[in-house]
């Protein structure tokens, strides 16, 4: 992100931040006991494989970021699976794009995953228009296509920049609404998210970036899993709920 506005970052910078973000986000859903599927580039597993391996042991789904996140080659749909299976020990079913960019489903296929969470179905000014999309799950060449979440009718997206500045309350009542919609919620969240992002010189970002970031994003992540947990809302991997829908979704 940072590269985006013009601010260069090491790349030892990149991984510690990274680590440091994913090891608040374990910790926040040890304390609740619930899982989540984490989607990591190569790259950063074999930089943080303490990291990778608290993933693993603590019950959580590793699936594919890609080889890089800032170039890709169709060859890496393949090879990052594979390397991520060779480090984990774990068989990759899912993968998602970087910023959430087109990609090739015949070779998702091909490189033999079971789904992929490409896909914002909204409109996102100077990143993407989705708006022809599904907005729920589909298969397409043989995967499963899992969108990202966004409220009916007019397709406000649930992921992380609203949570960061939507209120709270807002934010959890388009949640509800959408899950009784749809029957399920796709958020996403990244973990450089949970460090404090608020420094201009370091960062560079616009404050709709850096709102809530750090203690703030952890505190906020903490009250909406326990909202949503109180209100009887159960969370899982996607590979976990696919198991129970994967039938009716082909």
């Amino acid at each position: 992100m940072p590269f985006e506005y013009k601010r260069e970052i090491s790349f030892t910078d990149q991984i510690s931040i990274s680590e440091q973000g994913t090891n608040y986000i374990l910790d926040i859903l040890d304390k609740h006991q619930i899982k989540a599927t984490f989607f990591s580039t190569v790259v950063f597993a074999q930089n943080a494989p303490q990291v990778i391996k608290r993933i693993i042991e603590n019950g959580h789904e590793l699936a594919s970021h890609g080889y890089y996140h800032s170039k890709f080659e169709s060859a890496h749909l393949a090879s990052s699976k594979i390397a991520l299976e060779e480090l984990s020990g774990n068989k990759i079913n899912g993968y998602r794009m970087a910023r959430m960019m087109p990609v090739n489903e015949l070779e998702i296929s091909k490189a033999g995953y079971l789904y992929n969470s490409s896909i914002n179905p909204t409109w996102l000014p100077g990143r993407y228009n989705n708006l022809s999309k599904p907005r729920t799950i589909f298969s397409q060449c043989d995967v499963l296509q899992i969108p990202a979440s966004v409220s009916p009718v007019l397709r406000f997206p649930l992921f992380w920049l609203s949570f960061h500045n939507l209120p709270i309350k807002l934010y959890q009542w388009l949640a509800r609404r959408t899950h009784k919609k749809d029957g399920y919620l796709n958020i996403y969240f990244h973990p450089w998210e949970f460090t404090d992002l608020n420094d201009p010189e370091r960062f560079g970002f616009p404050a709709y970036v850096s709102r809530n970031s750090g203690s703030a994003m952890i505190q906020r992540m903490d009250s909406f899993i326990q909202h949503m947990t109180s209100e009887g809302f159960k969370f899982s991997t996607i590979s976990d709920y696919l198991s129970i829908v994967r039938i009716n979704a082909v």
